[in-house]
């Protein structure tokens, strides 16, 4: 096996490649429109999660100003009651605070990048 046999191997390889990550590029690009900072413009924080269950939750949930109480499980998502920022306020002070981290922010953390 020579060199141009090689070559003539590697030269299918690295167009494959390259149409395969053109294809991955346009999918993104036109399929999810909620990416990075227009997740970000909607303000939406999940302030607590609870479960009650095996895949059924109740989550406090935090929208452009309102403080909504969701019943969470399998197939669907449903309003409970949409709480003031006083009945949350009070509440927060009697519980202590719990700093919740996502693997992505530990390992950064603990790899020492910023």
């Amino acid at each position: 096996m020579g060199f141009f046999d090689i070559i003539k191997a590697i030269i299918p390889l690295v167009i494959m490649i390259g149409l395969l990550y053109g294809v991955l590029y346009l999918v993104k690009k036109y399929t999810m429109p909620f990416s990075g900072k227009k997740l970000k413009a909607a303000k939406i924080n999940i302030l607590s999660t609870q479960a009650i269950m095996p895949k059924k939750y109740l989550s406090i949930v935090q929208v452009q100003g309102k403080v909504l109480l969701l019943g969470v499980s399998d197939h669907s998502v449903n309003l409970i009651k949409e709480l003031d920022a006083i009945e949350l306020n009070e509440e927060d002070e009697s519980q202590p605070i719990i700093i919740k981290n996502n693997f992505a922010d530990i390992l950064k953390k603990n790899l020492g990048i910023r």
